[in-house]
């Protein structure tokens, strides 16, 4: 899977310009978690300027799949069927290794002990783009999401859940965050 990216900006006298357009840098369809995706497409940081011309790529560039407080990451993420994760041949080992090559910032903070568990300190916007996909928070409560349902999910600690035999595309904007 591939997603083209356009990037825009302004030459020297201050008209509107194509800087890029051309396949995400960032993108991984994991080995040993087959349907798993990831693409990280841009990221700003807290200073963030609107850039006059191309220059390094900041999607390629970034640390961590998880912004700090006022930074963006701007992602989509395809999830396959959990059956995958239940297959005689999954290696979890194999998985949390690539999670941790792949996904750095991000990788850390799903729990070991609650698999798909986790936190960050961000305010995601989720958009739900084909299959279906189920949200669960720590408390148990779970919401099946549909094409085009949106989530607004405030650094609470939850998992994705697809418990469908189709895979399920997400576009996610991560706005980093402190804690009240």
């Amino acid at each position: 899977m591939s997603y083209r990216r356009i990037v825009t900006g302004h030459d020297a006298s201050g008209q509107s310009v194509f800087l890029s357009d051309a396949t995400a840098a960032r993108t991984t369809a994991f080995q040993h978690v087959p349907g798993f995706v990831t693409s990280l497409l841009w990221e700003t940081q807290p200073d963030a300027t609107i850039p006059a011309s191309s220059g390094d790529d900041p999607a390629v560039a970034a640390s961590s799949w998880v912004p700090g407080p006022n930074g963006t990451n701007l992602m989509f993420i395809t999830f396959p069927p959990d059956s995958v994760m239940m297959s005689p041949g999954f290696d979890p080992m194999a998985a949390g290794g690539e999670y941790m090559q792949v996904l750095p910032g991000l990788a850390e903070k799903f729990e070991m002990e609650n698999p798909g568990m986790h936190t960050t300190d961000t305010i995601d916007y989720g958009v739900l783009l084909d299959g279906e996909i189920h949200l669960e928070l720590d408390n148990g409560a779970v919401k099946q999401l549909g094409r085009h349902d949106t989530v607004i999910q405030n650094g609470t600690r939850h998992a994705w859940r697809n418990t469908s035999d189709k895979p399920a595309t997400m576009l996610f904007v991560l706005v980093g965050a402190r804690r009240a």
